[in-house]
């Protein structure tokens, strides 16, 4: 079933008056020497924005690894946890669709709370089909739209705690020049994989944007929310472009059900086509936590690297940082 999106979007539009207005009233009588509380969605915004806190705050994240944003709703604890924040970070977009009740609650306790893509231009945006006029939110997956997004979350953060503007701007910009060399990285190992073989096959369609930045064709059995299991139909055309094609490897991921990669396979051995599991990809989350794959960085790493090796490309087995290998 997918969300309802009419009623959401209405909700969301609720909520971003109560973000944008509070920020530099909330808590005015905080000490600013004292570290402050951040609240965070999913891994991937608790990690770039710890990275850009720094020192200065507690980051909280109420989605460990593993967790499939699409399907969480908020616990009574995580409500709890929401409303000592002094600021909230979330993706936006309709990731955290099943939380958008509570992000407006929040708001409305006059506690800023941000979607971190609000500042993207939309027209970098994908806008699929099945989403009906609203936009993919797995803008992750093309790490130069992620670096934008921490710009984003340092620009509040020195908004809200002025005493460390400074701080906050430097911390993002040497995150930033990491994450610069992560895409060319990414960009330069696609790019040796032989063309006949440049197909990403996944379980939910979250690499559009990786696809469109890398220059690399997805295609996934089930849509961009995890909601809707794939048909026998889905199954059935996604097996005989495999055949056709003569695709060689399939990826799952870390934080989807694999029984439908389970059916393409044994669609594929059906019809005499052998096909392997190139690897297990990050998604809609990423490693453990205290792991290199459990960084936004180490998650990207490992899917460019795993995907290239697997499709018959170059890359090194340790990643671009030489953590990979060690670190899983």
């Amino acid at each position: 079933m997918r969300y309802c999106y009419v009623a959401i979007s209405t909700l969301l539009m609720t909520l971003s008056q109560f973000g944008c207005h509070s920020s530099s009233d909330q808590k005015s009588d905080r000490d600013p020497s004292q570290p402050y509380k951040i609240v965070t969605t999913c891994c991937m915004v608790t990690d770039i924005v710890r990275q850009v806190a720094g020192e200065h705050a507690e980051v909280v994240g109420l989605m460990n690894e593993g967790v499939d944003p699409h399907l969480y709703k908020p616990t009574r604890d995580d409500m709890n946890t929401l409303f000592v924040a002094d600021i909230v970070f979330y993706v936006g977009l309709m990731l955290e669709g099943r939380m958008t009740d509570a992000f407006v609650k929040v708001g409305r306790a006059n506690i800023p709370v941000f979607p971190v893509t609000e500042g993207l231009d939309t027209a970098q945006l994908h806008e699929p089909p099945e989403f009906s006029g609203h936009y993919d939110p797995h803008v992750w997956m093309d790490v130069s739209m992620w670096s934008e997004c921490v710009e984003f979350v340092a620009d509040k953060l020195a908004d809200f705690d002025p005493a460390h503007a400074n701080d906050y701007r430097a911390n993002a910009k040497t995150y930033r020049a990491k994450l610069a060399e992560l895409h060319e990285y990414t960009k330069t190992a696609i790019a040796t994989i032989p063309e006949s073989s440049r197909v990403l096959i996944t379980a939910h369609d979250a690499f559009g944007y990786f696809s469109t930045a890398y220059d690399i064709p997805v295609k996934a059995l089930q849509g961009i929310t995890t909601e809707a299991e794939a048909s026998v139909d889905d199954v059935n055309q996604l097996v005989s472009f495999l055949v056709e094609r003569k695709i060689q490897a399939i990826f799952v991921e870390s934080s989807v059900n694999q029984e439908g990669i389970k059916a393409l396979l044994e669609g594929c051995e059906s019809r005499g086509h052998k096909v392997v599991i190139g690897g297990e990809l990050f998604s809609d989350a990423m490693g453990a936590a205290g792991s290199y794959t459990g960084t936004y960085l180490g998650m990207m790493d490992h899917n460019a690297t795993t995907i290239t090796r697997a499709l018959g490309g170059d890359a090194p087995e340790d990643g671009f940082q030489g953590k990979l290998k060690t670190a899983e």
